[in-house]
């Protein structure tokens, strides 16, 4: 006899003014097995673990934990249901200790006082029994790396007895060896009979943890596999509904050396921030796609940061060269033509509750001054053209942007800053937590914007993705530029050897 699900989903509908989010869905999550939910931006997975965990009524369908019907209202029915999320964004407080966030709200008590030690013994246990994790659980989490946080996260899911954990692009932020200690201790888990729903853009992890995998487009079901069973290629290809190979197809890059006498756009002479990059030099020069290559915590974010004046310099000189400028405030980066899409779109991005047409015109509006407001027939028309350009789905000026997916939050942000019409353009991270379609299409515009003369600062944890769009690149190491490659030499192994010291 077929094992039961632990969870089932069935004919799952949900529709939202003009979009249609979910439309006829099946899911199933058995005990003991890590299933991936795969698809584009805007597939319909944020929606369907929204629906699945209370976050959203459902319109129509039915959902079934432990063969018994569920009518789950809100995220805290969810908990005590026994499903749990941890989010991409660790939604912990830093500011309390790791005990005292693992057991928020449910703190042994006595006579109506927390016991402290008590608290902190049972965390110290729980993360040492089921996370096989050993540190001071009465420091502030802040203490802590964004991995060890995640970790912490998960912790906290599992003391409410969950029966489904899901987990929601717990990679993104993290390096090599913390993932392998992540998928160590879901492997662990896994064994201890716990269902878990994983959520991912990394096709190579996908296939090292899952068991099976359902594959969601345009909010629709287009199947479950067990992984063991599904192609990579059949899987890319069944989630963007194309064949990869047209997809990847990018214009060709010009090479490096045709750009040695052109203009340089801007300058960074020695400089330097204490604890965040030691001193470097770098041209960027018009039309040149520069990337910056290097391991988590190797400097890329806060050389960017310098390049658009968000930090200030302790040393040395970031000027824009045609106007002699230094850049010491974002403000004058925008005044003298410089853009910033930051790694942070949820804090240093997007206005989560403003519209895509208010999103996208913010930053024009803003050099113009708000004594010189662009009229809302203008507004329109700009974020019409925006939409169809970088294909922005759905495709409604008046949708709040905190209602889009991941991948097209990052293009309405790239829309803004391609509006002022930069001459250097910086993008840190711009295809984190995107599907491959999306992170093609980002790719393609940044070599047709250097096509134009645009200039391009491009920091991807990727590397392949580094080495697809760039014409030079810089690799930095322990906070420290350590060397400049061309396209002549770029490779993923000289570059890889360069970063680990050989």
């Amino acid at each position: 006899m077929e094992q039961q699900p632990v969870l089932e989903m069935r004919g799952i509908h949900k529709q939202f003014p003009g979009v249609k989010a979910l439309s006829n869905v099946d899911f199933r999550l058995f005990s003991g097995e890590v299933h991936a939910l795969m698809g584009e931006n805007g597939a319909g997975k944020s929606s369907l673990i929204k629906v699945l965990t209370g976050v959203y009524s459902i319109d129509q369908g039915a959902v079934k934990l432990s063969n018994q019907p569920v009518s789950l209202k809100s995220p805290l029915e969810a908990q005590e249901a026994g499903i749990s999320t941890v989010y991409q964004e660790v939604n912990l407080c830093t500011n309390l200790t790791v005990a005292e966030n693992i057991f928020i709200g449910r703190e042994p008590r006595r006579f109506g006082r927390i016991l402290w030690k008590q608290m902190n013994r049972n965390a110290d246990k729980l993360l040492k029994d089921r996370m096989q994790l050993n540190i001071d659980v009465t420091l502030p989490l802040h203490a802590y790396s964004v991995a060890i946080q995640q970790l912490i996260a998960i912790a906290r899911a599992l003391s409410i007895s969950a029966k489904v954990l899901i987990l929601d692009e717990p990679t993104s932020s993290l390096d090599a060896n913390e993932v392998k200690q992540l998928f160590s201790i879901m492997q662990t888990l896994k064994q201890d009979g716990l269902a878990i729903l994983f959520v991912t853009h990394f096709l190579d992890q996908v296939y090292e943890i899952s068991d099976r995998i359902t594959i969601l487009r345009n909010g629709n079901l287009v199947g479950e596999y067990m992984a063991k069973d599904l192609p990579k290629l059949e899987l890319v290809s069944q989630m963007i509904g194309k064949d990869l190979t047209q997809l990847e197809k990018l214009p060709s890059k010009s090479a490096s050396e045709q750009f040695e006498g052109n203009e340089i756009i801007a300058e960074a002479k020695q400089a330097a921030r204490k604890g965040a990059i030691e001193p470097f030099d770098l041209k960027l020069r018009k039309g040149e796609v520069i990337g910056l290559a290097g391991l988590l915590g190797s400097g890329r974010t806060e050389t960017a940061r310098l390049f658009f004046g968000a930090d200030a310099l302790d040393q040395g000189t970031v000027r824009m060269s045609k106007a002699n400028q230094h850049i010491q405030s974002p403000r004058k980066a925008i005044e003298h033509g410089v853009a910033f899409c930051s790694e942070n779109r949820k804090t240093e991005g997007i206005l989560d509750e403003l519209t895509v047409r208010e999103n996208i015109i913010v930053a024009l509006q803003s050099t113009r001054g708000w004594y010189k407001p662009l009229s809302r027939k203008k507004q329109n028309e700009i974020a019409e053209h925006y939409i169809q350009l970088l294909n922005i789905n759905p495709p409604h000026t008046e949708q709040l942007i905190k209602n889009l997916s991941g991948g097209n939050q990052q293009k309405v942000l790239l829309a803004r800053w391609l509006l002022t019409q930069p001459k250097l353009l910086i993008l840190d991270e711009p295809t984190r937590g995107i599907d491959v379609g999306a992170k093609t299409e980002i790719q393609r515009l940044v070599l047709d914007l250097s096509a134009k003369g645009m200039s391009v600062l491009f920091i991807s944890s990727e590397l392949e993705e580094v080495l697809r769009v760039s014409h030079r690149i810089a690799v930095l190491r322990d906070r420290r530029k350590i060397k400049e490659i061309s396209d002549q030499e770029m490779t993923e192994h000289s570059i890889m050897k360069t970063i680990a010291g050989g």
